[in-house]
């Protein structure tokens, strides 16, 4: 059954929220779409901004105004992990790679490589981090190529 109904995955609110026009209810992704958004909340998420869960998040805004050598870059794959493994048990992370070459421009470009534990694909996502006040607000991650 489980073969042609991916919603086992999971299925939360698309975000940034939407709603349907026609209805009032709120759009929802599914399975690896759904997975996909958690990994950006997650990673988009101060550790403390959440009130009823203030453990949850990632560091990459405290990592991301120390220089960008490759003890940042270890502290940032780690802050990743250790998010990963802590609030997002649907994946197993393959490989981090962390590009600084637009670093100077205030962007950061963070490539996740991970297996979905419960159907063993492997997905790819780029999540673009920007450093500059205010484009703190991200464009959707992207299969990486």
């Amino acid at each position: 059954m489980a073969e042609h109904d991916p919603s086992f995955l999971g299925r939360g609110w698309a975000f940034p929220p939407d709603f349907d026009n026609g209805t009032g209810q709120a759009q929802l992704v599914q399975a690896e779409e759904d997975i996909a958004e958690s990994l950006r909340i997650l990673m988009e998420t101060r550790p403390g901004e959440r009130v009823m869960h203030p453990n949850y998040g990632c560091r990459l805004h405290d990592l991301v105004f120390e220089p960008m050598d490759g003890e940042t870059e270890a502290e940032i794959e780690t802050a990743i992990r250790r998010a990963i493994l802590f609030f997002e048990p649907r994946i197993k992370i393959t490989s981090i790679l962390v590009d600084v070459r637009n670093a100077l421009d205030g962007h950061l470009a963070i490539t996740l490589t991970y297996t979905v534990i419960e159907t063993n694909e492997r997905h790819n996502m780029v999540f673009p981090f920007y450093i500059t006040e205010g484009t703190l607000i991200s464009d959707k991650p992207v299969p990486a190529a």
